[in-house]
């Protein structure tokens, strides 16, 4: 009986470890997502020195293509242009 009693209880102990670890991960879950989240929110937020600077020669091309734009039409339509 008494050995009965004892692999019964650890029986139980090693069925219940399972739940535990199971339960654990289930409980964690919601937070390492959460973390992913916040952390794909921080890294999309954060620029880096190479892209500010892709972003800045980018702004620069645009703004020089604008301004020989401006010249073209400047040199076909004089009249309309302030120097």
């Amino acid at each position: 009986m008494r050995i009965m009693g004892v692999l019964a209880g650890a029986g139980m102990m090693l069925a219940t470890g399972g739940c535990v670890s199971t339960v654990a991960n289930v409980v964690t879950a919601p937070v390492k997502l959460a973390g992913k989240a916040v952390g794909g929110t921080v890294d999309m937020l954060t620029t880096s020195e190479k892209e500010k600077d892709e972003k800045y020669v980018r702004r620069m091309r645009k703004e020089d293509e604008r301004e020989q734009k401006r010249l073209r039409e400047c040199r076909k339509h004089p009249e309309r242009c302030e120097v």
